[in-house]
This record gives structure tokens, C-alpha cells and sequence, in this order.
């Protein structure tokens, strides 16, 4: 099934490049809501940003596909004397791969472009140097104070994020920061899509969830879960390809990008639920990989399955180089194939069936 057409390309590609970091998706969540208008019945939304497109809203038993659309960032936290800025988190950004990256800090007064500076490797002395850490890095903005820097319109409080944007490598790899997770969302708008132009007659009341803030404790799941009190949960985001150097596979497991959907194993994933997904991959032929998490997902799947008295979850996640950095990469074959498996399971659930243990 290839299902990503130059439509689809133009609207990922808008998505993408949007920042959307966490605590400020809205730009991003508009973008995404605009795509999905001609493909669903309504929209809810939440206080905190979350948005989610409806299909049969009408129907009481309710099936949630979900991603998360929030991108990891930085905060402006001290301003020194001299005008330089040193910077807190934001979900989980990566402090070593900040030296030398171009930055834009949102104002009031509009976007002012930084550096994150680094000593010159002359300055530095050999066996001696000092790596990256959260206490030395810092943004430069060309100002020479701190009122220079704050008649600019930065502040403590200003988010920062990075303006690397979508890139396609040698035909089908994808990359761009914030891959993990606006490529879930992306996946799910898609399955909105192909639900429509195939005029398929769900039973039940689909639920495209596109959840904030999952980067700093999967708190928009947490909330939206509550709003819709849904009965099934499939849930996207993206895993490590383990193939590339420096990670170790014993600790990791071993998933690769290119080999399809990741279908994952943990006490959060219901079993039945999860045994139907591969049911589902293997009756259509659709590669797929499988992952084995010890305590939690670290996903918003935790969130959804331990809400509202618990509800079957599960998570099939989009196998990912380069995870928290600005050159995120996933392979085009895998994002059909995660599409076409969500799509898929879809037209596999029926109410009526029992997915508990106990039938």
C-alpha cells in the first residue's frame, strides 16, 4: 500500500518545519487540525493544547489511534552581564549536540536568531578538554550586555528551539528534528485519510489523538484520556534503530529501520489487543518487528492504559536514528507500513468482541 502522495509530502512538510515545542504546540496543532478538516466529523480540544479529530462521534464505543506533537526544546533561564544565555530543558534536549547549532528564541517581538557558542578547538587543551555540559553551554546573540539582550525581547521564560527542516536523503529516508514524535501524528492524520477515501464504515467512534506535552511526563495523555474514556487505545511513537554505532543491542533489543512497524511488549500493552495488531500485520503480509520493554513504555501508552480503570493499549512505534537530535531519520517504507498496519487493525475491531483475559 503506498500511501503517501505529494498532498501528504506538502502537508508533513509544513508540519514538520513548524516549530511546535512543548508547552507551545498550537501553531503545530492548527497545521495538523487544517489537513484533518476534510477527513472528519468534528474536533474536540483541550484547556492545554491537545487536539483530537473525531469520526462517528455518535457511536458510544470509542477506539483512540494517538501521537504526541510536542518537539523537546530549551528555556532561557539566566542572562549574564555580558549578554550571553544559559538555558534549562525543555523535555529532553540533548546537551551535547549543542555546540555550534543555530537557535531561534520566540519573543513577543518575533523570532531572534543565536548560536550556541563553543571554544575554539585552538583555545582547548588536548586530554584536558571540557565536554558539553548543562552549566557551560550557551546561546549568543550578538549582544554585548543584558539589556542589549533584553531590549531584543528576550527574557528568562523564552522558549528556544532548533530551525533544522525536512530533508529527504537518497529517495526514502526522512529527516528533520522533531521526527519523534509530529511523524506519529503525521501517520495518524494519514489513517483519518485513507478511513474516508475508502468510505469504511467504522462500528465505533474513532478518536485521532494528537496529544501535547509528552515530552516532559506524557501529561496531555494523561489529561485527554479522561475527556474521552476510550475503550481502545493504539498508540504511536518511535523506538531506536539499534543498528547504528555506539549502542549496545543486549540493552536495547535490535530494531532497525527498514524492517517495518515495531510492535511493542510491557505490562502497560494489553496482550489480546496486542496479539490482534500482529494477527493483523501477518494476514496482510506487513513487515513488522517486535520490542520487549521492562517496567513501562516511556510512552504516552502508559498514560492511556492506566486511565479510567484501565483500557486496552497498545504501541506500535516507527524505528528511529539519531532520537533528541536535529537529524531525527526514519525510512519511508516503514511510515507506509505503520499506516497501512493502524489502518489495518482498524477494520479488525469489532465492539462486540472481548478483549479481556477473563472471556
Amino acid at each position: 500500500m503506498n500511501t503517501i502522495n505529494n498532498k501528504s509530502i506538502k502537508f508533513l512538510t509544513e508540519y514538520l518545519n513548524n516549530p511546535s515545542p512543548t508547552g507551545y504546540e498550537s501553531n503545530g496543532q492548527k497545521i495538523w487540525m487544517k489537513y484533518l478538516k476534510q477527513y472528519v466529523d468534528k474536533f474536540i480540544t483541550d484547556i492545554y493544547g491537545t487536539a483530537v479529530a473525531v469520526i462517528n462521534p455518535n457511536e458510544k464505543f470509542k477506539v483512540v489511534i494517538e501521537a504526541h506533537s510536542d518537539e523537546i526544546s530549551w528555556f532561557v533561564n539566566y542572562i549574564t552581564d555580558d549578554g550571553l544565555i544559559y538555558v534549562i530543558r525543555n523535555g529532553g534536549s540533548d546537551h551535547q549536540i549543542a555546540p555550534s547549532k543555530i537557535v531561534n528564541i520566540h519573543t513577543k517581538k518575533g523570532i531572534i536568531d543565536g548560536v550556541f557558542g563553543w571554544p575554539a578547538i585552538h583555545t582547548r587543551k588536548f586530554g584536558k578538554e571540557e565536554p558539553p555540559k548543562l552549566d557551560n553551554i550557551f546561546i549568543d546573540v550578538g549582544a554585548k550586555s543584558k539589556s542589549e539582550v533584553e531590549k531584543m525581547g528576550v527574557h528568562v521564560g523564552c522558549v528556544i528551539t532548533y530551525p533544522d527542516n525536512f530533508k529527504i536523503l537518497n529517495k526514502d529516508k526522512f529527516i528533520c528534528r522533531a521526527l519523534d514524535n509530529r511523524i506519529g501524528g503525521f501517520v495518524i492524520a494519514e489513517v483519518a485519510r485513507l478511513v474516508f477515501e475508502k468510505k469504511n464504515k467504522l462500528p465505533f467512534g474513532l478518536y485521532v489523538t494528537n496529544s501535547v506535552q509528552e515530552e516532559v511526563g506524557l501529561r496531555g495523555a494523561e489529561m485527554i484520556t479522561e475527556n474521552i474514556k476510550p475503550d481502545i487505545a493504539i498508540v504511536t511513537d518511535v523506538c531506536h534503530d539499534t543498528t547504528t554505532p555506539m549502542i549496545n543491542k543486549k540493552e536495547q533489543g535490535l530494531t532497525k529501520i527498514g524492517e517495518g512497524p515495531v510492535i511493542s511488549y510491557a505490562p502497560a500493552i494489553q496482550n489480546n489487543l496486542r496479539e490482534k495488531i500482529i494477527n493483523t500485520a501477518l494476514k496482510n503480509k506487513i513487515p513488522f518487528q517486535r520490542l520487549a520493554s521492562s517496567r513501562y513504555t516511556g510512552t504516552d501508552t502508559d498514560a492511556f492504559a492506566y486511565s479510567n480503570g484501565g483500557v486496552a493499549s497498545a504501541l506500535i512505534s516507527l524505528p528511529l536514528r539519531y532520537m533528541h537530535t536535529t537529524v531525527e531519520m526514519v525510512q519511508k517504507s516503514d511510515i507506509e507500513n505503520l499506516i497501512e498496519l493502524i489502518y489495518s487493525t482498524l477494520l479488525e475491531i469489532n465492539p462486540k468482541e472481548n478483549l479481556s483475559y477473563f472471556k
